[in-house]
C-alpha cells in the first residue's frame, strides 16, 4: 500500500504537467475546432526561455516561469495570426496539416539556433529537498509542480467563469456568429485563447525542466501527444475534462512504470487513446450531440 501511495504522489505531479498542456489543446479546440499540434513545441520554447532566464539572467524559478509564460503568450498569438487565421474558413485538414508543419518549424528552428544538445537546468535554479511524510517521500520538485499547476488552473477557472474575457470565450465557443452580433470581437477572443493556452504550456515546460532537470528541442513531442490524449480522455473542448484527463494520464503512466516497465509507459498512452475512441469517443465529460449537415 505504501508503494502504491508513493506512485500516486508521483503520478499527481506528472499529471499536473499533462493537465496544463492539455488545457491549451482543449481551449483552442473549443474555440476554433483546431487540434494545435504545435502546442507541445510551444511548451518546449517556454522551457528554453525559462532555462536562459535562470542560467543567463540569474533569475529565480518563479520569475523564469513568468518570463516564459509572457514570451510564449506572444508566440502563441503570432502563430495564430500568421499560420491559422488565414485558414480559419478552410477545411479542417488544411489547418491540421499547417499545425503539424508549425510543430516541425519550431523544433528545427530551435535546433538550428541552439543545436540538438541537451541543456541541464542549473542546480541553483531549484533547491531539491526530500521530505518524509508518513513513510512517503515528497520531493520539493513534486510540491512545486503540483501547487504551481493547481494555482494556474484555479486562475484559469476564475478567468473563464468570472471575467468578461471568459464570458466572451464561452460565447464564441457556443456560437461565433451570435457572439459577433452581440458585439464580441471573435478575432480578439481567439488571440486571447491562444495566449492563455500558450502561457500554460510555457509554465508546464519550465516545470518539466525542473522535474526532469534537462531539456532539448524535441522534448515537446511525446508530452504534447500525451497531453492531447489526456484532452481526448477528458473530453476535447471541455476544460474540467482536460484537468481530470491529465491527472489520470500521469497516474496511469507512473503505475505502469512502477509495477511494470518504463518501456511501456508511452505505449499505454496511445492504448488509452484507442480505447477511449472505441468506447466513448466524446471522452469522460463529453456528451453525444447531433451535427447539422
Amino acid at each position: 500500500m505504501l508503494e502504491f501511495m508513493q506512485q500516486m504522489v508521483n503520478g499527481l505531479s506528472l499529471g499536473a504537467i499533462y493537465a496544463l498542456i492539455a488545457l491549451g489543446y482543449t481551449m483552442v479546440y473549443g474555440i476554433v475546432m483546431l487540434i494545435n499540434f504545435a502546442h507541445g513545441d510551444i511548451m518546449m520554447v517556454g522551457a528554453y526561455v525559462g532555462f536562459f532566464a535562470v542560467s543567463v539572467l540569474g533569475t529565480n524559478i518563479f520569475v523564469a516561469m513568468a518570463m516564459a509564460m509572457i514570451a510564449c503568450a506572444v508566440l502563441g498569438v503570432v502563430i495564430e495570426k500568421v499560420a491559422y487565421k488565414p485558414l480559419r474558413n478552410s477545411t479542417r485538414i488544411a489547418a491540421l496539416i499547417t499545425a503539424i508543419g508549425m510543430s516541425f518549424f519550431l523544433e528545427y528552428t530551435m535546433i538550428f539556433f541552439f543545436t540538438p544538445t541537451q541543456r541541464v537546468y542549473p542546480a541553483e535554479a531549484f533547491a531539491v529537498t526530500n521530505y518524509n511524510v508518513m513513510g512517503l517521500t515528497l520531493s520539493s520538485k513534486d510540491i512545486f509542480v503540483f501547487i504551481s499547476a493547481v494555482v494556474l488552473m484555479i486562475i484559469l477557472q476564475y478567468i473563464i467563469k468570472r471575467t468578461k474575457t471568459g464570458k466572451a470565450m464561452r460565447a464564441v465557443s457556443l456560437d461565433k456568429d451570435a457572439a459577433m452580433l452581440m458585439g464580441i470581437s471573435v478575432d480578439k477572443t481567439i488571440s486571447i485563447t491562444f495566449a492563455i493556452g500558450s502561457a500554460l504550456a510555457a509554465a508546464a515546460g519550465v516545470m518539466i525542466g525542473v522535474y526532469y532537470n534537462s531539456i532539448n528541442p524535441l522534448m515537446g513531442m511525446i508530452p504534447g501527444i500525451k497531453a492531447f490524449v489526456a484532452a481526448v480522455l477528458g473530453g476535447i473542448g471541455i476544460i474540467p475534462g482536460a484537468m481530470v484527463g491529465g491527472f489520470l494520464m500521469g497516474i496511469l503512466e507512473t503505475l505502469v512504470s512502477g509495477y511494470g516497465s518504463s518501456l511501456y509507459r508511452d505505449a499505454v498512452a496511445f492504448g488509452v487513446l484507442i480505447i477511449i475512441l472505441l468506447i466513448k469517443p466524446t471522452g469522460l465529460f463529453g456528451k453525444n450531440t447531433g451535427e447539422k449537415v
